[in-house]
C-alpha cells in the first residue's frame, strides 16, 4: 500500500500563467469603464470662455470597481459644452495634442471661485478620478501608488483615451492626487507636494520660479519667459466699526429689554449677532511676466492697492441666532409635549369639575330666562376669566402676570373696552378688523386658503401670535396653558352673555381654515342663533327697531307685511318679523294659548287655513289646484358644520351599508332639512300639492310639455319627473308625513345650545400640544407674511424664489389631514435660512453705507455689488481699489489695522503713551493691510522637454502658500517620440 501511494504523493501543482491576475482584471475593468463612458480617442472642445468654470454646468458620473477585494470608486467630471461637428473636425485636424494640455495654458479661468480642486489647480475641463471606496483605507504606501499609476498608464495606452486620469492617495483630507494624460507621442505627468509648513526658500515668487525651472529642466538658452498669475487673499474679521442693523430693544414696551422685542401681533425679525463673520478680499495680478515683477525676501512689488483686479467673498456666521427662527422653533417644540393644561397648571380636578358643572347649569338657565344683553366693560369682561383661577391659586403663582395678561386679552378682545353695547357692534368690529389690511396683495391676503390657517388679523391669527410670544418670553408651556385657559373661560363668558366673539367673519364655519378657527366660528353661529331667539321673545316693537325694518307698532302682521317688501332671499333667522323667528315647540306655549282653538278648527273645516311664515311671492307662479299665488316660505337654515363633524357624519352614513334598509335609513337621515322645508311650504301655501313644492324646490323635477286639446288650443301640461314617480320615493314619503308647521314652530335643525357646549368642551380639553398643532398653520402664515414684508425692502431675487418654494411646500403639508411634522420642521429651517439671508443683506448694506445721504450716485453700484455678494460665491469689485466699493473695503482694513495695532486713542496726534515707546501710528508706517492669509501663484510656460529638439509642450505649476499649508501641484509634459 505504501509503495502504491508514493507516486501519487509526488504529483506537483502546475501554474497556468495564461490565467489573468487580479492586477490585469483591474486594468481590464478600468478600460471597460472608459469604453462605456465613450472616453476613447481624442477629445474635442471649443475654447473656454471667461468665468465658464464657475458659471457653467458640471456633470459627474461614478461607478464602483474592485482590485481584488479592495473597492475603488471611479468618477468622471466634465464641463458641459455644446460642440458642433464642424468644430470638432477642424480641431482634430489642426492640432493633435490632447485638449487637457491646451487647458493647462488657458488664462481665461484662473482662480475660479467655485470648482473642484483639480479644476482650480490644473485648469482642466474634463478628468477622471479613481479614489478608495467609502469604508476603505487610504493608499499610503509608495508601492501601491506606483502600482495604480502603472495600471492607469497601461489603460490609457490600450484605449487611446486622452482624458487625464488621477488617483487619490494619502488621507482624503490632504486632497493628494497623482495622474497622467497621454496623447499621440506626448504625455503629461501630474504630481503634487503637500507640506504643513512653508519652506523658507519658497515663501516668495523668486524661490518658486527657481523650483519650477529646475523641474522642467529646459535645455534652451535663453529660456522662454514664464507667465505668472498671482492672487493674494486678505481676511477682515474685525467689524467693530460696522455693527449690524438690528432693531434695538424698546425698554418702554411691555416686552422691553429683549433685542428685537416687539409688541403683540408683530413677529420679531433679524439676527441677534452679525451674520457676516469675515470678509475675504482677493487681489489678483492676472497677467505678469518674469522680470516685470519683483517678490523676494527683501522687497515686493505686489501692493494690494495696485492690483488690477479685486474680488470679494464673505464668510457667513455658522447658524446665527435669528429672532423669527427662534420663535418658530420654540413654538414647534410644543407639538411634542404630552401634558394637559390641568397637569401643567396644577389645578385640582374635583374643583375643576365642580366649576364646569356650575358653568353648564348657568348656561342652561340662560335659555329659559329672558334677559337683556349686557354692556360689558373691560373691568368685568376681560377680568372675569381670571377670577376663576384666583379662587384656587394665588395671583403670584400665575405664569402670566396681571399686566401682561390684561394687555394680551385687550389685544385679543378690543371690543371689551367699548362703551356701547355689543349688539351688532362686535360683528362690525370683526368686519373692520379683517379689512384693516385691504391694501395688501390678494395673494398674501388669501394665503390662508393655501396654508389652511385663518384670515389675516382674525382672532385665531392673533391668538397664534400671542401664544407664540408668551411661549418665548413669558414662561414657555405654562404660560401657553394659562393663556389658553383664560381664553376658554372668555369664550364661555361670551356664550352665556350673548356676546359675539370679536375678530371672526360672519357665516358658517369656513372649511378652508384650520379646525380651531372653524370651532370658534361655530361658537359665534351658536351665539347669533341664541341672540336671534332671545330678541324674538321681546316682541315686534323692539325687534323692528333693532333690525331697522319699518314695522313700528303694527304688531306681527305689520312686521310680516314689511318683511315681504324688503327681505327677498333672506334666511328665517335674519328675518325682521318676530313671529318668524325660531322658537322651540315647548317654548311656544304662551303663543298657543293666545290663539283661539275653536276658530282654527272652524277654519280647517271650512277649508280656510290661515297661511303662516310667508316670505314673498315666487314670481307670478300660482298653485296648481287654485289661483292663489305661490309663496316662498321662511325656512330654517341648514345646520352649520365643522370638518370634523362632517367627517363623523360621513362615517355614520357609510356604516349603514349598501342594503335596501340601510339606504332607506340613510335617505331619511339626510332628509331632515327637506322635511322642514316641506312643512314650512305647506304652512305658507295652504292647499298646495307636492308638484307645487317641486316647482319651487327642484324645478328640473317638474317636466312641462305643450299639448293641443280637442279644440285645437295649445296649453302647457306638467308632471313630476321619472325619478319622482319611483315607488317608495323619499320625497313622496316626506310630503305625506310633513305637517303644515311654520319654521318658528318646528323642531330646531340646529341646536345651538348643544353645539355651543360641545365646542366649549372641545376647547377646554385641548392640550398645549394639540393647540400648537392647530395654530401652527397660522404661525407659519404670519411668518411668511413677515418674511415677504422684510424681503420687499431688500429686493433679493433668491429670497423671493425661496419664499415661493417654502410656501408651496408648507401648503402641501398643511392641507394633509395628518401633516408630516418632520417635513414641517424642514420648512421652518428653510424659513430660518431665508431670514438669515435677509439679515446678511442688511448687514452688508450697513457696512457699505447703502442708503446714507453721503453716498449719492454710488448707491446703485454698491447695491449691485452687495447683491452679487449674496447671490454669487465671489463678487468682482469694479474699479478695484479706486471704485466706490473698493475704497470702502480699503477703509475697513485700515480701521481694523488701527484697532489691532494701536491702543485706544493713540491714533490721535499729540496724545502721549506708547507712541513715544516706538509703537507706530497709522501715519508712521503701519500697513493698510495685514499679511495675506493665503497666496496663490500660478506659473506656466511652453518648452521642449526632455531634449532641445523635442516638441514644445505646456508646463504648469500651481502654488498655494498658507500659514499651515503648502502645496505644489505640477503638470509636466514630455515628448515621447523625440527624446
Amino acid at each position: 500500500m505504501a509503495a502504491d501511494s508514493d507516486p501519487e504523493s509526488e504529483v506537483f501543482e502546475i501554474t497556468d500563467f495564461t490565467t489573468a491576475s487580479e492586477w490585469e482584471r483591474f486594468i481590464s475593468r478600468v478600460e471597460e469603464v472608459l469604453n462605456d463612458w465613450k472616453l476613447i480617442g481624442s477629445s474635442v472642445g471649443k475654447p473656454l470662455e471667461k468665468g465658464e468654470f464657475t458659471s457653467g454646468t458640471w456633470e459627474e458620473k461614478s461607478q464602483d470597481i474592485n482590485f481584488a477585494d479592495f473597492k475603488f470608486s471611479i468618477s468622471h467630471h466634465h464641463l458641459k459644452q455644446e460642440i458642433t461637428e464642424s468644430e470638432g473636425k477642424e480641431e482634430s485636424e489642426e492640432d493633435s495634442i490632447p485638449l487637457a494640455m491646451k487647458d493647462l495654458l488657458c488664462m481665461s479661468n484662473d482662480f475660479p471661485s467655485r470648482a473642484h480642486c483639480l479644476v482650480r489647480w490644473y485648469g482642466l475641463r474634463e478628468f477622471v478620478v479613481i479614489s478608495p471606496g467609502a469604508n476603505c483605507e487610504a493608499i499610503i504606501s509608495e508601492s501601491k501608488c506606483n502600482l495604480l499609476l502603472s495600471s492607469i498608464s497601461i489603460s490609457l495606452a490600450n484605449t487611446g483615451c486622452q482624458v487625464p486620469v488621477f488617483v487619490q492617495i494619502q488621507q482624503k483630507w490632504r486632497r493628494m492626487y497623482v495622474g497622467e494624460c497621454q496623447g499621440p507621442g506626448v504625455r503629461t505627468d501630474f504630481e503634487m507636494v503637500h507640506l504643513r509648513k512653508v519652506p523658507s526658500q519658497y515663501r516668495h515668487l523668486s524661490g518658486l520660479l527657481d523650483i519650477f525651472k529646475s523641474k522642467i529642466g529646459c535645455p534652451l538658452t535663453p529660456q522662454p519667459p514664464v507667465e505668472i498669475a498671482i492672487r493674494f487673499t486678505y481676511v477682515l474679521q474685525d467689524w467693530q466699526q460696522y455693527s449690524w442693523p438690528q432693531q434695538p430693544p424698546d425698554f418702554d414696551a411691555l416686552l422691553g429689554g429683549e433685542v428685537g422685542g416687539v409688541e403683540f401681533g408683530k413677529l420679531p425679525f433679524g439676527a441677534c449677532e452679525d451674520p457676516i463673520s469675515e470678509l475675504h478680499l482677493a487681489t489678483t495680478w492676472p497677467h505678469l511676466t518674469e522680470g516685470i515683477v519683483v517678490d523676494n525676501d527683501v522687497y515686493s512689488d505686489l501692493d494690494p492697492l495696485q492690483a488690477p483686479q479685486w474680488s470679494v467673498r464673505v464668510r457667513k456666521a455658522d447658524n446665527p441666532q435669528c429672532l423669527l427662527g427662534d420663535f418658530l422653533t420654540e413654538f414647534f417644540k410644543l407639538c411634542c409635549r404630552k401634558e394637559s393644561t390641568e397637569e401643567i397648571l396644577g389645578r385640582n380636578s374635583g374643583e375643576e369639575e365642580g366649576k364646569e358643572s356650575s358653568d353648564i347649569s348657568h348656561a342652561l338657565s340662560k335659555l329659559t330666562e329672558p334677559s337683556t344683553v349686557p354692556i360689558p366693560k373691560l373691568s368685568n369682561m376681560v377680568h372675569s376669566a381670571r377670577k376663576h383661577i384666583r379662587r384656587h391659586r394665588r395671583a403670584e403663582e400665575a405664569p402670566l402676570g396681571n399686566e401682561v395678561l390684561n394687555s394680551i386679552l385687550q389685544y385679543l378682545f378690543p371690543d371689551a373696552a367699548a362703551e356701547k353695547a355689543l349688539e351688532g357692534g362686535a360683528k362690525k368690529l370683526a368686519v373692520s378688523s379683517t379689512n384693516e389690511k385691504a391694501d395688501q396683495k390678494s395673494e398674501d391676503h388669501n394665503l390662508y386658503n393655501q396654508l389652511k390657517s385663518a384670515p389675516f388679523d382674525s382672532l385665531t391669527y392673533r391668538l397664534a401670535l400671542c401664544l407664540c410670544m408668551v411661549n418665548f418670553y413669558h414662561g414657555g408651556v405654562r404660560a401657553v396653558a394659562h393663556l389658553w385657559q383664560e381664553l376658554v373661560l372668555e369664550m364661555r363668558y361670551r356664550w352665556e352673555n350673548n356676546c359675539l366673539v370679536y375678530g371672526l367673519p360672519s357665516g358658517p364655519p369656513d372649511l378652508r381654515c384650520c379646525l380651531l378657527h372653524q370651532k370658534l366660528q361655530m361658537l359665534n353661529c351658536c351665539i347669533e342663533r341664541k341672540r336671534a331667539r332671545d330678541h324674538g321673545r321681546k316682541g315686534g316693537t323692539d325687534s323692528g327697531k333693532e333690525r331697522k325694518v319699518s314695522g313700528g307698532e303694527n304688531g306681527r302682521q305689520g312686521s310680516e307685511a314689511a318683511g315681504m317688501e324688503h327681505s327677498q332671499g333672506r334666511s328665517w333667522d335674519s328675518w325682521s318679523d318676530s313671529e318668524d323667528e325660531f322658537f322651540e315647540c315647548l317654548s311656544d306655549a304662551e303663543e298657543l294659548k293666545e290663539a283661539d282653538p275653536d276658530a282654527e278648527k272652524g277654519a280647517a273645516k271650512e277649508g280656510r287655513v290661515k297661511p303662516e311664515g310667508r316670505l314673498h311671492p315666487h314670481g307670478k307662479m300660482t298653485l296648481l289646484n287654485s289661483q292663489e299665488p305661490l309663496y316662498i316660505p321662511v325656512t330654517q337654515e341648514p345646520a352649520p358644520m365643522t370638518e370634523d363633524l362632517l367627517e363623523e357624519q360621513s362615517e355614520v352614513l357609510a356604516k349603514l351599508g349598501t342594503s335596501a334598509e340601510g339606504a332607506h335609513l340613510r335617505a331619511r337621515m339626510q332628509s331632515a332639512c327637506l322635511l322642514s322645508d316641506m312643512e314650512s311650504f305647506k304652512a305658507a301655501n295652504p292647499g298646495c300639492s307636492l308638484e307645487d313644492f317641486v316647482r319651487w324646490y327642484s324645478p328640473r323635477d317638474y317636466v312641462e310639455e305643450e299639448v293641443v286639446d280637442e279644440h285645437g288650443e295649445k296649453s302647457l301640461r306638467g308632471e313630476l319627473s321619472a325619478r319622482m314617480k319611483i315607488p317608495g320615493n323619499m320625497w313622496v314619503e316626506a310630503w305625506e308625513t310633513a305637517k303644515a308647521t311654520p319654521a318658528r314652530r318646528q323642531r330646531r335643525l340646529f341646536d345651538d345650545t348643544k353645539e355651543a357646549e360641545k365646542v366649549l368642551h372641545y376647547l377646554a380639553v385641548q392640550k398645549p400640544a394639540d393647540l400648537t398643532r392647530h395654530l401652527l398653520p397660522c404661525v407659519l402664515h404670519a411668518a411668511i407674511l413677515k418674511v415677504k414684508e422684510e424681503e420687499a425692502a431688500e429686493d433679493i431675487p433668491s429670497v423671493r424664489k425661496a419664499i415661493q418654494q417654502l410656501t408651496g411646500s408648507a401648503s402641501k403639508l398643511l392641507r394633509h389631514p395628518s401633516p408630516d411634522y418632520k417635513k414641517l420642521e424642514d420648512v421652518i429651517n428653510q424659513m430660518v435660512e431665508v431670514e438669515t439671508v435677509i439679515a446678511r443683506a442688511r448687514s452688508l448694506k450697513a457696512k457699505f453705507g447703502i442708503g446714507t445721504d453721503d453716498r449719492g450716485e454710488d448707491d446703485v453700484e454698491l447695491e449691485r455689488f452687495v447683491s452679487l455678494l449674496l447671490e454669487e460665491p465671489e463678487a468682482v469689485v469694479v474699479g478695484a481699489s479706486r471704485g466706490p466699493a473698493g475704497s470702502i473695503i480699503h477703509q475697513m482694513f485700515v480701521n481694523a489695522q488701527r484697532a489691532a495695532l494701536l491702543a485706544p486713542g493713540e491714533d490721535e496726534p499729540g496724545r502721549g503713551g506708547r507712541a513715544e515707546n516706538g509703537l507706530k501710528t497709522i501715519g508712521s508706517g503701519v500697513p493698510d493691510f495685514p499679511a495675506p492669509a493665503g497666496r496663490e501663484i500660478l506659473l506656466r510656460t511652453c518648452v521642449p522637454r526632455p531634449a532641445p529638439y523635442s516638441k514644445a509642450l505646456p508646463q504648469r505649476i500651481f502654488c498655494v502658500l498658507m500659514k499651515d499649508d503648502f502645496r505644489l501641484a505640477g503638470a509636466f509634459s514630455s515628448d515621447m517620440s523625440f527624446f
